[in-house]
């Protein structure tokens, strides 16, 4: 039975390694993710950083997954394999994940599928949702990336994705990181920052709004906040200008992306889509939609959409096999 096979997602991005089992029913078996080290006051990792560290983290991560396999025998593997479905995409650390994907299914003579980073985001947002095919306006927020999408899911497993806005400069991951990072937190600083904006005061201090149609600037409300902050302000409401300033950002986009298109939702993914604040902004100033969020648990990097993308793809491919 279909149920009883599992299907494994593997996601080496810049800052996590991430594994994933899922049955036939798309039901979560495991799942285990690493974050890698960045010092104290640092902004990142270089990518031959990234690459060594995933490197050491796969290994205990497949020996912990691979005993999960005795009642459930693998079926197929997904892994990202670049950082968007679209040419010229690449970054070295998903060499790392589509290496051991691929390693691991031929050695086993399992099929082998390639996603993108960004379509795993997607379908874990999808599927942690328990959405139907859309079409959808999406939104992927990260600290790498801030894109409004156009999703479609087709058959086989397939996410047409479009772009049609989103970051022209800073992303709305990095705006916090270099802000919080200011402040003294730890990188990443997203879920320090969403702490100290709690005890900050809406409106007690404000960032502008840098946002042409669909297009969003974070640099100019980045410095000014580092400004701010050089000048004394409480840091707590600075924290919370900075989640005001992304949320209303967003929201003018979304209003601008609605009308170049025909929508059924908006769905959130990505790390920074985990933030409680910006998701009831959204909400209240986006456009009357619907509004669909990754699971807090799944919005940040993580390979359970890969594995379900890979469960998706093979259930096609059966399909088709058998003349269905």
């Amino acid at each position: 039975m279909k149920s009883s096979c599992s299907f494994l997602g593997i996601d080496c991005s810049a800052y996590t390694t991430s594994m994933a089992l899922v049955d036939g029913e798309e039901r979560l078996l495991w799942e285990r993710r690493l974050a890698l080290p960045v010092r104290r006051g640092a902004l990142g990792l270089r990518q031959s950083e990234a690459v060594f560290a995933h490197i050491k983290n796969l290994p205990p991560l497949w020996e912990e997954g691979a005993a999960r396999l005795k009642d459930a025998p693998l079926a197929a593997v997904a892994a990202s394999t670049r950082p968007r479905p679209v040419a010229g995409s690449y970054m070295p650390v998903f060499k790392v994940s589509e290496a051991a994907g691929t390693l691991i299914s031929r050695t086993l003579g399992l099929p082998f599928y390639a996603f993108s980073h960004q379509e795993g985001h997607i379908a874990a947002a999808l599927w942690s949702c328990g959405l139907p095919p859309g079409p959808y306006l999406a939104v992927h927020l990260s600290g790498g990336t801030t894109e409004l999408l156009s999703v479609v899911v087709k058959e086989g497993a397939s996410l047409e994705i479009a772009r049609i806005g989103g970051g022209s400069d800073l992303h709305a991951g990095q705006f916090v990181d270099r802000v919080g990072v200011a402040m003294g937190l730890s990188f990443p600083a997203g879920s320090a920052l969403e702490d100290w904006a709690r005890r900050g005061r809406s409106g007690g201090v404000t960032l502008p709004v840098a946002v042409k149609g669909t297009a969003i600037s974070f640099s100019g409300p980045a410095s000014h906040a580092l400004r701010l902050l050089q000048r004394g302000v409480d840091p707590h409401d600075l924290a919370r200008a900075v989640e005001t300033c992304i949320a209303d950002s967003l929201a003018q986009a979304l209003h601008a992306a609605c009308v170049q298109g025909d929508y059924t939702a908006i769905l959130v993914a990505g790390g920074v889509a985990a933030n409680s604040f910006i998701r009831r902004r959204l909400v209240q100033k986006g456009p009357r939609l619907p509004f669909h969020f990754a699971s807090p648990s799944f919005a940040g990097d993580n390979a359970a959409g890969l594995a379900v993308l890979a469960e998706r793809r093979y259930a096609a491919g059966e399909e088709i096999r058998k003349g269905k």
